[in-house]
């Protein structure tokens, strides 16, 4: 098969178990075989630049992270939703729509309802079906173009099926899953800063990442509804949707054609219990007229469509009593205090444990042992002490206080200045142990399969892992006799059971990773504020952990986007006599410690690669450095000399001698504009 040929299947395979994954939450490979289709796609896409399109899988993530978002203008406005609270506020929306259409009392209007997603809207722009433009809402004519950004969303097909030819817009909601939020907000709190209140503000604050990769880690996915600029398209809001799912779009699948606003009432009623059984936060109904030409005489205020409105479901408490205040450690020795309560039914699930975030948020709301207060789940998704219910009562157990040590090792509990979390600084504490093995095997840093919280606990209380280089000597019967407890003791069908051929393949992988790049082994290390694009950055600046070792904070600050906190942790953990210990024993293990040539190398590939620009003149919404980095992020080439082999020149206001040689040579200038367009369908 020729490289075109093999390409081309790649692509296919990988839209196909994306579709599986993402689509259909039914995944028919293991993301290490998914992994590997990539990988190989990636190879023949570097070996063979003229074949990259930009809409391959590949990609999704990739390039350097921008200084800035350009701001973009909407095909056509992107209006706010009027919202109702209550049954009677949904009965006055529908007789506004009726009188507005001439329909008598006996007649009713057909709707659809859809879950409002609580998310950050998004406007995605296709050309012949591709991708080429994502922007965010932002004051609803204007939005910043989030492009990157979007690509990394696997749930966004970067070329749709049976499209029309043409530009045309589809709208949608751009959200966070409850499990990832809830993972999101942990790290945050580990890391010494404030959680996300919710869903929205944890997708909003990716998609405003500035390095696209750093996007996909977020694990965003996404909703459409909506599509904007189609010629001879759907006549009804059902059709719509139909349409946009034709097209490979995911739909939020609950959505209902309904006649007549007590099957408004109804459907509301029903999802405000049922939407906690979703892997999403929902936190109201979309109501829509269903016919466009009914839409259309409906019209808008200068605010509001008036053939819409927004349900919004109310807040949901419950009070319980708070039975005792206990402390978690995170990897980084981050010191949690966590509310025991006594168990209740709130949205869905039993919740006995409810986050405090820290000792000032305890102390701010005065709350003690022993008071009746008010939970809910921040966001739908984490339980959280919103008050107490009763602060005056006189049987009051005293105010609490952080106590002087770490419940895990004894070890004393210490408080950087103008900071909230207590840390315990024991590297040797055992809860810190178990949380920085399950970092170090985490797929975002040595990827080792299979090394899960149950088997982290098994090793650390035998005794058998101290730190992470002890994995190195783990051998096949150690772990394949080892026994692991059950998760949930209280099951049945819960029995301890040897390991076997578990423990064999896990041997496997933790070898396997003794290869990985030098990024992955950075990462894995935990060192405090750096996250896997830091490593990355890292691990190409100096080539190996010997150097890193070995950089003092200016030099750590001369690789690009290393700023001085970053530099000052790296150098605080380098200085431990213990960390360096660490390190060599890894290398003694044979766990690679420096970075291939390719790892080195910049990344390739692109669209643009093989082309080379020469910039002159100013650009007016683009800074001299934002038009390097984009079109470096493409794969092309930035020089300041004119030659023959020069594929573009981009001319801006006031250019100098460099346009009037492209001219002599016969070499293709570009306006701002039309770079603009260059970049943005590449």
């Amino acid at each position: 098969m020729t490289a075109a040929g093999r390409i081309a299947a790649l692509r296919d395979q990988i839209r196909h178990h994306e579709t599986l994954y993402y689509d259909q939450d039914a995944p028919a490979i293991s993301d290490a075989e998914f992994d590997a289709l990539m990988r190989e796609l990636r190879a023949l896409e570097e070996a063979r630049p003229d074949l990259v399109t930009p809409d391959s899988p590949t990609r999704r993530v990739g390039g350097q992270p921008v200084d800035g978002f350009a701001t973009v203008e909407h095909r056509a406005p992107m209006l706010s939703l009027d919202n109702a609270y209550s049954d009677g506020e949904l009965r006055a929306f529908d007789e506004r729509v009726r009188k507005g259409l001439g329909v008598t009392d006996a007649g009713v209007i057909d709707y659809v309802a859809e879950l409002k997603i609580d998310g950050l809207s998004i406007a995605l722009t296709f050309d012949d079906g591709v991708l080429v433009r994502g922007a965010t809402r932002g004051d609803g004519e204007h939005g910043e173009d989030v492009t990157g950004n979007v690509r990394t969303i696997r749930a966004i097909p970067l070329r749709l099926r049976q499209a029309p030819p043409g530009i045309f817009e589809v709208r949608g909601e751009i959200y966070l899953p409850r499990a990832v939020f809830a993972s999101v907000n942990q790290e945050r709190e580990e890391a010494g800063e404030p959680p996300f209140a919710n869903p929205r503000n944890a997708a909003a604050g990716a998609v405003r990442q500035l390095d696209p990769r750093q996007v996909a880690e977020r694990r965003l996915s996404a909703w459409m509804y909506q599509v904007v600029g189609l010629e001879d398209g759907p006549t009804t809001h059902a059709g719509m949707l139909d349409t946009l799912e034709t097209w490979g779009l995911p739909i939020e699948p609950h959505w209902e054609r309904l006649s007549g606003i007590e099957a408004l009432v109804a459907y509301c009623a029903r999802w405000q219990d049922a939407r906690h059984d979703l892997g999403y936060e929902t936190d109201g109904v979309v109501i829509k007229v269903d016919a466009l030409a009914a839409r259309e005489r409906l019209g808008t205020t200068s605010k509001f469509p008036r053939w819409a409105v927004a349900f919004k479901f109310p807040a949901q408490q419950v009070t319980t009593r708070l039975d005792d205040i206990v402390l978690q450690v995170g990897r980084t020795g981050a010191v949690t205090p966590v509310a025991v309560l006594e168990p209740v039914l709130l949205a869905g699930s039993t919740i006995g444990m409810a986050t405090l975030h820290n000792a000032d948020e305890v102390a701010r709301k005065d709350i003690r042992v022993g008071d009746r207060v008010v939970i809910e789940k921040g966001g739908d998704v984490i339980p959280k002490v919103v008050r107490v219910e009763d602060p005056e009562r006189p049987d009051r157990a005293g105010p609490w206080q952080m106590p002087a040590t770490c419940p895990s090792c004894g070890g004393e509990l210490v408080r950087g200045d103008g900071e909230v979390v207590w840390r315990c600084e024991r590297s040797s504490c055992p809860a810190r142990l178990r949380r920085s093995l399950e970092h170090f095997a985490s797929r975002h840093a040595m990827n080792i399969e299979g090394l899960g919280e149950a088997i982290v606990d098994q090793l650390v209380d035998l005794g058998l892992v101290t730190d992470v280089a002890d994995l190195f000597a783990l051998g096949r019967e150690t772990l394949e006799e080892l026994v692991v407890a059950p998760r949930d003791p209280k099951s049945e069908r819960a029995r301890p059971r040897k390991l076997g051929k578990v423990g064999a393949n896990l041997v496997t992988e933790i070898d396997r990773s003794r290869q990985n790049e030098l990024w992955r082994l950075i990462h894995g290390l935990g060192i405090r504020h750096v996250g896997e694009r830091a490593a990355e950055l890292l691990a190409r600046g100096f080539g190996s952990l010997d150097a890193l070792a070995a950089a003092n904070v200016n030099g750590l600050q001369r690789v690009p986007e290393i700023g001085p906190v970053v530099a000052a942790a790296v150098r605080k953990w380098f200085d431990d006599e213990r960390n360096r210990g660490l390190v060599a024993r890894l290398a003694s293990a044979g766990v690679r410690t420096q970075a291939t040539d390719a790892e080195l190398a910049a990344p390739a590939g692109g669209s643009l690669a093989g082309k080379t620009f020469v910039l002159t003149g100013t650009l007016e919404g683009l800074t001299r450095e934002q038009a390097t980095d984009a079109i470096e992020r493409l794969g092309g080439k930035v020089t300041g000399t004119v030659s023959r082999k020069t594929s573009y020149v981009v001319v801006g206001a006031d250019p100098g001698s460099k346009a009037d040689k492209a001219r002599q040579l016969g070499v293709e200038t570009l306006d701002e504009a039309a770079l603009r367009r260059l970049i943005m369908t590449s």
